[in-house]
């Protein structure tokens, strides 16, 4: 696919050959119909974060009306640029949808000012009515599932260490790490967890490596935020550790160790999007939702889930249907001792606060 990704890219340098000849770049498309491009860091199958998306583009090319261009393994880079014109150029495509975080300032926001008719939205940034009004952002309260993900691993845990394998201290990270912890220590308020940041979405080696570090450091169950956890996964599941996945349902990897995870469904985003074109309507600038919204769900509950461990996330998941729920409530210090929160005061998953954390909270273990 990197080769096929290649040619695409090489493709767009014949499109500007054609577009000076005068003649028409664009496929035919018939009346009410449209193109969505959708872009990937990754490979659709990485039991991760591009496979989530994958899967909500393969449902829907299901919508009558609809067809998807679908480009992986796109670097970000201004190799993003170029898939995104030939997407436009080449397939005639309406809405792009470019999912990795570092694909938005300034690739993404460069083409949506230089292609005011297209429309673009984007996984993960924070878009202001400052940016270009044909641009947009899409995110899903996915710490929601990674605070349950705590609840089921402070069960598990005989050692009462927990780690984290992480990409990036970008605020979804530090909000997902700190969910973990914190819903471990709404059981156990001893609970500390260790993080090890790799530097990279993908990088396999430095992922199993952090996993082992984890693992030897005394964490009995680990998590993570990267492009795909296979890797974690399957090494904590061989060194004896429990696993609370990410992005899909990771099971099938390490069935009697995997505790639950949480999930991303991007389908109804998606398809709010492509309704509100066809209907000749501008999609949404900023839509935000969690497991209320069906944005976020979770993974079924493993054969190393107790009873104890089931009814409590259950309690809790329901109090976050109702939504309000608060996870970051004061009084509440970071790792440091500087406070982030004081009594009384909280941020319930909507507040745009979160979107901007570059904290670690106390009991977190590695710096930002």
């Amino acid at each position: 696919m990197a080769d096929r990704s290649l040619s695409r890219r090489h493709l767009l340098g014949g499109a500007a050959a054609l577009a000076a000849s005068g003649l028409p770049l664009r496929s035919a498309r018939a009346a009410g119909s449209l193109t969505v491009g959708v872009i990937y860091v990754g490979p659709k199958d990485d039991y991760g974060y591009n496979q989530a998306h994958a899967e909500a583009a393969k449902a829907l090319k299901a919508m009558s009306g609809v067809e998807v261009t679908e480009e992986e393994r796109v670097p970000e880079t201004n190799a993003v640029e170029k898939t995104m014109e030939s997407m436009i150029n080449l397939d005639g495509a309406t809405l792009l949808l470019p999912t990795s975080f570092g694909y938005y300032n300034p690739y993404l926001l460069s083409e949506a000012k230089k292609n005011p008719k297209i429309q673009f939205r984007h996984c993960g940034g924070l878009w202001t009515d400052k940016d270009p009004k044909n641009a947009g952002s899409y995110f899903g309260y996915i710490a929601q599932g990674q605070y349950l993900n705590g609840i089921t691993a402070a069960y598990a845990s005989k050692s009462k260490k927990i780690g984290f394998v992480a990409a990036k201290p970008i605020p979804q990270v530090l909000n997902n790490i700190n969910a973990f912890l914190l819903g471990a220590q709404s059981v156990d308020p001893n609970i500390t967890c260790q993080v090890i940041f790799t530097g990279e979405w993908s990088l396999a080696v430095k992922e199993a490596e952090a996993t082992n570090a984890l693992i030897d450091g005394g964490a009995d169950v680990v998590t993570c935020h990267v492009d795909s956890p296979k890797v974690v996964v399957e090494t904590a599941a061989r060194r004896g550790a429990f696993v609370c996945g990410y992005h899909v349902d990771q099971s099938p990897l390490a069935p009697q160790k995997y505790l639950t995870g949480a999930e991303w469904n991007w389908l109804p985003i998606y398809k709010s999007f492509a309704e509100a074109m066809l209907a000749g309507k501008v999609p949404e600038h900023f839509v935000r939702g969690g497991l209320s919204d069906g944005y976020v769900k979770m993974s079924p509950y493993g054969p190393g889930v107790s009873d104890a461990a089931r009814k409590n996330a259950d309690a809790v998941k329901a109090e976050m249907l109702k939504g309000g729920f608060q996870i970051i409530k004061g009084p509440l210090k970071d790792n440091a001792g500087k406070e982030i929160l004081p009594s009384g005061k909280a941020y319930a998953e909507k507040a745009v606060e979160l979107e901007s954390t570059n904290y670690l909270v106390s009991g977190v273990k590695g710096s930002v």
